[in-house]
């Protein structure tokens, strides 16, 4: 099987991923808590939205809470939420040595793996994948988000050795995905967009890059995913390695596209939020529409949302999205 940065690029028309998950749950009478807790409510959801856009690729919801949680994070979770991390793990640098690293699949992570293993199997055995959290942002969830960005510049050896038992985790975690069945992981590295592109570098590109070389081969893909990084992240961003990158709402995409090397994908940017929740439906499909016309010509371009759609996004205004993406297609 190809990897999904082939796909992209060898696609005739242009592809629609976006990080979607949550707003569909009603769909199959499934909530939020559902979602992140139960395997078979992750499939349902993507079967819907096979069922309803024809998607090319399925993915697991992103859940930026569950590796922390692993590390032994307070999660806080609702109905209607996504699930949030609360308080710290570590507060020192001697708790932070004592920090062990958790087993893969010794707490919630067990439900990404088996909703990876059956989304893998549906048929017509889709590509597959699965969101997971960066290095850098999990330390930050674990010593606290706030006073992490301070470390990068009070104590970073210090805040250097977290991020590394955040990485060491994470690897272990992305190659179970591979092993369970996955085309690729997401990595979701928002903290590294809070920092400038040296400190991108320093606690995330670095981290990031031995994970990608641990892990990534001709069949499994990882996509770098930072909502936050503008276009003086890029060059940082692209240190890491990865082939695919997807972002937010502040990076400008077709000056980014100019700058990226020959062959390298990137995806976004349609921002969640205000396109996806509070936008009317027409003026979806006219933000969808401008944001492919200006990246028209372009192969190296996925067009997504910016970050994981909200759980309260109508699903009219999911449904104006993909009919602008079929209309722009349709058109040539």
């Amino acid at each position: 099987m190809a990897t999904i940065r082939n796909l992209i690029l060898s696609s005739p028309q242009r592809l629609a991923v976006p990080v979607l998950s949550y707003p569909a749950a009603p769909l199959t009478g499934h909530t939020v808590r559902d979602l992140v807790t139960d395997p078979a409510a992750q499939v349902a959801v993507q079967q819907a939205l096979r069922e309803r856009y024809g998607l090319a690729v399925v993915l697991t919801p992103m859940d930026l809470s569950v590796e922390g949680e692993e590390f032994g994070a307070s999660v806080r979770m609702t109905d209607h939420e996504i699930p949030s991390v609360s308080g710290r793990v570590v507060t020192s640098e001697a708790e932070i040595d004592r920090l062990a690293v958790p087993r893969v699949g010794a707490g919630r992570s067990a439900v990404y793996l088996e909703a990876v293993r059956r989304l893998a199997a549906l048929p017509g055995r889709p590509p597959v994948l699965a969101g997971m959290i960066g290095p850098f942002s999990l330390a930050a969830r674990l010593f606290g988000v706030g006073e992490a960005l301070a470390e990068t510049i009070e104590r970073p050896a210090m805040l250097q050795v977290l991020v590394a038992k955040a990485a060491a985790f994470l690897t272990a975690y992305a190659a179970a995905f591979r092993q369970a069945g996955a085309a690729g992981v997401i990595i979701a590295e928002p903290t590294a967009g809070l920092v400038s592109p040296r400190a991108t570098a320093e606690f995330s590109s670095g981290h990031l890059r031995r994970l990608i070389a641990a892990v990534a081969d001709e069949h499994f893909e990882v996509i770098l995913h930072n909502c936050g990084a503008r276009l003086a992240h890029l060059p940082a961003t692209l240190e890491s390695g990865a082939q695919v990158c997807h972002f937010g709402r502040p990076m400008d995409l077709p000056a980014a596209l100019a700058r990226v090397p020959s062959g390298v994908v990137l995806g976004g940017n349609l921002d969640p939020a205000e396109v996806f929740v509070q936008a009317s439906s027409d003026a979806v499909r006219q933000r969808t529409t401008a944001l492919l016309a200006a990246t028209r010509g372009r192969r190296e371009f996925f067009i997504s949302s910016g970050c994981d759609v909200p759980p309260d996004a109508p699903l009219a205004n999911i449904d104006a999205f993909f009919a602008a993406v079929r209309d722009f297609n349709a058109a040539g």
